[in-house]
């Protein structure tokens, strides 16, 4: 039976959805992930961790997506395979052109130079944007 782990952490939540409290939350979000960290080492069992993996891995044919939670947001990886060890196709999204449609709302009622500051807050990676 798998052990059930329990975590104890908070979710960090801003109160105003400005850039200062955007600041507070990432800042917080950094203390929180530590918190889990130290929980997760604490709870790592003792003794060589290791896994045998073949070196090829050849996926059915058919067409996959599949996401996880990244650190900026959702990261998706879609895979066309034809069965063989080559994939016919694989794209894999970044959450920063995601992110970046915000901007736009995110600026009203502001000053052309606090957007840059905004976009900071964003925390995007232009050369996710551009591909």
């Amino acid at each position: 039976m798998p052990r059930t782990l329990t975590w104890n952490f908070d979710v960090p939540l801003g109160e105003n959805g400005d850039t200062y409290d955007r600041y507070l939350v990432r800042i917080e979000e950094m203390r929180q992930s530590r918190r889990i960290i130290d929980q997760a080492l604490d709870k790592l069992p003792d003794g060589p961790v290791s896994a045998k993996l073949p070196k090829i891995v050849k996926p059915p044919a058919g067409d996959y997506y599949h996401s996880i939670e990244g650190p900026k947001g959702e990261i998706g990886c879609y895979l066309v395979s034809d069965g063989s060890a080559q994939p016919y196709r694989v794209r894999v999204r970044p959450p920063s052109f995601i992110n970046l449609q915000a901007l736009r709302q995110m600026c009203i009622g502001h000053l052309v130079a606090d957007v840059v500051a905004i976009i900071g807050t964003l925390d995007i990676v232009l050369g996710e944007i551009d591909r």
